[in-house]
């Protein structure tokens, strides 16, 4: 075949699945399942290797033909899980009156993990106050040695600001061999313990990580791959394999991480929330102003500064099954036919269902017997899963991938129908409002704790299992939704369409403009690095005056295939056609454009419409930012925009001067996003006027003094 194709594989618990995509289009060109491999001596890896090769040869592609792969892991989470972790000697470092608490704060201890497993340490405290002598750490290193112990985590109090001695210390012992993990190589705040501890977990998976990312590298050039295999992040974003091999805690929790990438990308979601619907759990994940929304995650019960996917795991999914008392429904999920060894209902032959009756089961893993389910006459049983009763009550349409038999629905339910003495519709209804009053208080808290657009929210579904979930959940919640195309996929497409991320943190007392410079350009080389196109890079800054943290997040695309977005380019009116739908629900809408750019079109946007007060008007009044392909990119109601030539940059200060705003605590910064030159600048985490002055005169270099560009600024 012609073109350059990207390659994106998910390794499942069940099935690994690879995809071909079209680099230019973003068509599927070729798909491949197979299960994964828990017991080869390569284990899941074996699957990714033998997937590959499969997929290379149904596409018929060369290998020179492609341009990115990436592929999502669960081997550290599995690893973590399932204890298969290396046992630790971590060496302390400091000096001075601060002695004792640096050490409570890096002897952490044996760090707990799942069902009683736990990562064991062994301490040695090194006082640097002299600084690092070479023979002080071949002691203590002869010392874990002989424990054997062979992997290592040095932290000292203050290594942030000045790595030498940690550096120090590592080259000693990689010298010799052992497996090494600097704290300062994982984080740069200050939070001693919390940093020795986020070493500690990343420490332990190391060895592990490093054999099976070698491995997986390998079979990439076996296979005469060219493009450098990229790994799926816990916060959605991916890096190259070299990166895995250093920090593998960063891959922890990326199982869904795929999934939103793809949903991103491929759905073009502004604000929403993203529901991943398996056959026994829910992944929902919220997304703002088109970016995933990421935090600190907790590890066996740790607080870490592992930045990953905000993500609330329900136990409902398509496969969830039902316990029934007394012909009364009495709950649905977290168990899933999957481990009861049962079929769905829906999904068998008509003929062997007709005379079933109505049964309790019990599973591998329960004692209660109180599952529902139905026996064929030769005494074949199949579970009534939620996918079943969303069958029944018409949310599957015509090809999508949850739809069962539809006689073979009809039979189940009427065999139900039967035995409870209740209209089937009933007793479907009952089993799917439970499955939703599990899911719908979860996506309720993401859109308070997030303050999500209400204007044009809407819940997308992935996964095989959506439509037995997100409609139903959108019609209890009054939300629009909608189920991805190529929904039981689509999180192999995030894993073939990722973008390069990641982000630097540092704790600063009152930052300076050099300062918040310096962690720019930092988080904008470690995506270079990790192989992003520097012309399509975007940085965010925020600052935490709270906790004294300075945060720098970079996104950009892979060098190899640098798109602003999937999608053809639309025309004027197509743009402000999809403006006005986002604002369908409004009796009224006013939308002038205010700028307009190559990639990007902002609108002001007025609508209303009536409350349940009479006399009463809802009325917003917000400027909206859309990019070519028609994703909006930015919402803010209340704002002002304002479109100046790259050499007034004095009138740009005059406006946020304006929208600053003065109480008794003194003056804040208004919200401020810069247009410019198909990027928005997100300024609205500094806190003065000198620290935005900084970045947007950075922003603004890319300008010359005839060249246009918008601010849209809201007082806070």
């Amino acid at each position: 075949m012609a073109g350059k194709i990207r390659i994106g594989i998910d390794v499942g618990g069940t099935f690994t699945d690879a995809i071909a995509l079209d680099n230019d289009t973003y068509e599927i060109i070729g798909t491949k399942k197979v299960h994964t491999t828990h017991e080869a001596k390569e284990g899941v890896t074996r699957g990714v290797i033998d997937i590959l090769n499969l997929l290379l040869e149904e596409i018929k592609c060369d290998a020179d033909d492609v341009v990115f792969i990436a592929h999502g892991t669960t081997q550290a989470t599995n690893a973590l899980l399932e204890g298969d972790v290396a046992d630790i000697g971590v060496i302390g470092m400091g000096s001075g009156i601060g002695t004792a608490k640096i050490k409570a704060d890096t002897d952490v201890g044996d760090v707990s993990l799942e069902d009683g497993k736990a990562i064991k340490t062994s301490y040695r405290f090194l006082n640097t106050a002299d600084g690092v002598h070479e023979e002080n750490v071949n002691r203590i290193l002869d010392e874990f040695d002989a424990e054997g112990k062979r992997v290592i985590v040095v932290s000292e109090a203050f290594s942030v600001d000045d790595p030498a001695n940690e550096k120090a210390v590592v080259k000693t012992a990689s010298d010799r061999n052992f497996i090494t993990t600097a704290t300062h190589e994982l984080s740069k705040l200050y939070g001693l313990r919390a940093r020795t501890k986020t070493a500690v977990i990343n420490a332990s998976i190391l060895p592990k990580m490093m054999q099976t990312a070698s491995m997986t590298e390998q079979a990439v050039k076996d296979a005469r791959v060219r493009a450098p295999l990229m790994i799926m992040r816990s916060d959605g974003g991916v890096m190259q394999v070299d990166e895995v091999k250093k920090r593998p805690i960063l891959t922890v929790l990326s199982g869904p991480a795929a999934g939103v990438a793809g949903a991103l990308m491929y759905e073009k979601i502004s604000d929403g929330i993203f529901l991943e619907v398996g056959g026994t759990s829910t992944d929902i994940s919220a997304v703002q102003n088109g970016k995933v929304i990421t935090k600190y995650s907790k590890i066996g019960g740790h607080n870490t500064y592992v930045s990953s996917l905000d993500i609330h795991t329900i136990g409902i999914g398509g496969g969830s099954m039902v316990r029934f008392k007394n012909r009364n429904i009495i709950d649905v999920g977290p168990r899933s036919s999957h481990i009861a060894g049962l079929g769905y209902a829906c999904f068998a032959d008509p003929e062997e269902l007709k005379g079933s009756k109505v049964v309790s089961v019990t599973t591998p893993k329960d004692k209660t017997a109180d599952f529902l389910a139905l026996e064929t006459p030769c005494g074949t049983r199949y579970a009534v899963t939620l996918t079943c009763a969303a069958n029944c009550l018409g949310y599957m349409p015509e090809g999508d991938y949850a739809r069962g038999n539809q006689d073979s629905v009809r039979i189940a339910f009427e065999a139900l129908e039967q035995e409870f003495g209740k209209p089937a519709k009933t007793i479907a209804r009952n089993i799917v409002d439970i499955a939703v009053s599990k899911v719908a208080p979860a996506v309720d808290e993401f859109i308070k704790e997030y303050n999500l657009s209400q204007n044009y929210l809407s819940l997308t579904g992935g996964g095989g299992g959506a439509s037995s979930v997100v409609p139903a959940v959108a019609e209890k919640m009054n939300l629009k939704f909608r189920i991805a195309k190529n929904a039981p996929v689509i999180a192999t497409i995030g894993a073939a369409l990722a973008m390069v991320r990641d982000s630097v943190e540092r704790t600063i007392v009152n930052p300076t403009q050099e300062d918040i410079l310096e962690i720019r350009n930092e988080a904008e080389l470690a995506v270079i690095r990790a192989g992003a196109s520097p012309a399509t890079i975007e940085v965010t800054i925020d600052i935490d005056t709270a906790k004294n943290i300075v945060r720098a997040v970079a996104v950009g695309a892979t060098d190899l295939s640098a798109k602003t977005s999937i999608g053809e380019e639309m025309t004027g009116e197509q743009l402000k056609q999809v403006v006005k739908d986002a604002f369908s629900q409004y009796e009224s809408c006013r939308i002038e454009p205010v700028f307009d750019s190559s990639v990007l079109h902002a609108y002001h946007v007025e609508a209303g419409k009536k409350s349940k007060i009479p006399f009463l008007k809802k009325k917003i009044s917000l400027i909206c930012v859309v990019d070519s392909n028609g994703v909006i990119k930015l919402s803010v109601d209340g704002a002002d925009s304002y479109e100046f030539l790259g050499r007034e940059k004095d009138l740009l200060e005059q406006r946020i001067e304006e929208h600053m705003k003065f109480d008794e605590s003194g003056k804040t910064a208004p919200m401020i996003y810069l247009l410019v030159n198909g990027k928005i600048a997100d300024l609205s985490g500094l806190d003065s006027l000198e620290q935005i002055s900084s970045l947007a005169e950075l922003e603004l270099k890319r300008l010359g003094e005839q060249d246009s560009y918008l601010a849209v600024i809201k007082k806070r």
